[in-house]
């Protein structure tokens, strides 16, 4: 079996995909095979990827970020999976760093490092994601997104979840959480996919370790506060994937702890989107014409959960479960 897969997927990525694959061209570790599906990009994309002598698996329309990466997963055979966005660029040890760190405990399914932002191709020193929390009201961030990098987050611990901007999964992970056969959700398009993937995997047993000595760099396009900028598409899968995600993964005790929480959330939503972004509408028709297939799911994985609403609910009111050593990674 391949020690590694490197999973890109791609659509307008020319500004960024060179400096991508650069950074993965000089990782210390090059036991690793990399696969590019283009979302059928206009931009020169797929020219500029065949410059370092990699085919790109071409579609016909843009699929999205999530059955793109699923038509890999679907093929590939590696011990890992390295889910890597066109616009990440890589500190030469980050693979080998996340490698080394997951090899020591088979219960991480998933690792991440810690992303700082990438500006006009520099490299900044303001934090992009330490790791993904999730809080009461049921909306998932990216830790110390905006800071300065003081090394505030260099401590490293078990998290809720990982940025799908760059994450490492374990193929017996893949495997475990997949549903219908499909590891990121299609109807998902993109946005918020990492998050439900994380909250699966939490319901499943599996740990995500956040391993702050790998390091990267990401040209982060969304972010809360430039919602108004975005296209209107983007907006839309954001309201529909954060319905979606709620009715797979959240349990009725941890909902009816935090009903004031989520409620109060739920209707600045509705009445944000009502007044202000009523292009995102239908996202709500969605949801509701999905809801029987959505309550299947949450059923299917019911019945396979290894942990209690208990545990996963800690993750709404923790960050991190920081690690006294780099040893208490190791299986005990």
């Amino acid at each position: 079996m391949q020690p590694l897969l490197v999973s890109i997927v791609t659509y307008q990525s020319a500004a960024t995909i060179v400096g991508c694959l650069e950074s993965l061209l000089s990782q210390t570790f090059r036991d690793f095979q990399v696969v590019v599906v283009d979302n059928a990009s206009c931009d020169g994309t797929v020219e500029k990827v065949g410059a370092f002598g990699i085919e790109a698996i071409k579609n016909q329309s843009n699929v999205g970020f999530c059955s793109a990466h699923n038509q890999v997963i679907a093929r590939s055979h590696a011990d890992f999976l390295l889910v890597l966005n066109p616009d990440v660029q890589l500190a030469p040890d980050f693979i080998q760093q996340l490698l080394t760190a997951m090899r020591q405990n088979r219960r991480i399914g998933t690792a991440c490092g810690k992303l700082l932002r990438l500006r006009g191709g520099s490299r900044t020193n303001v934090i992009d994601s330490a790791g993904m929390v999730l809080r009461r009201n049921q909306r998932h961030l990216d830790r110390g997104a905006g800071e300065i990098d003081c090394g505030q987050y260099d401590g490293a611990g078990f998290i809720f979840g990982a940025s799908g901007a760059a994450a490492l999964y374990r193929q017996e992970f893949i495997e475990d959480v997949s549903q219908g056969g499909e590891f990121f959700d299609p109807n998902f398009f993109s946005f918020r996919e990492d998050a439900d993937l994380s909250w699966r995997g939490q319901w499943l047993g599996w740990n995500c370790l956040y391993w702050p000595a790998a390091l990267g760099w990401h040209a982060r396009r969304v972010t809360p506060e430039r919602r108004r900028e975005l296209p209107p598409e983007i907006n839309y899968h954001s309201v529909k994937n954060r319905f979606l995600m709620r009715i797979k993964n959240l349990d009725g005790r941890n909902y009816l702890r935090h009903f004031l929480d989520i409620t109060c959330r739920d209707l600045g939503i509705f009445g944000y989107v009502l007044l202000r972004e009523r292009t995102s509408l239908s996202a709500f028709k969605f949801v509701l014409s999905h809801y029987g297939e959505y309550r299947r799911l949450r059923e299917d994985l019911r019945l396979r959960r290894r942990v209690g609403p208990e545990q996963v609910g800690a993750w709404f009111d923790r960050d991190i479960k920081l690690l006294k050593s780099g040893l208490e990674v190791a299986d005990s």
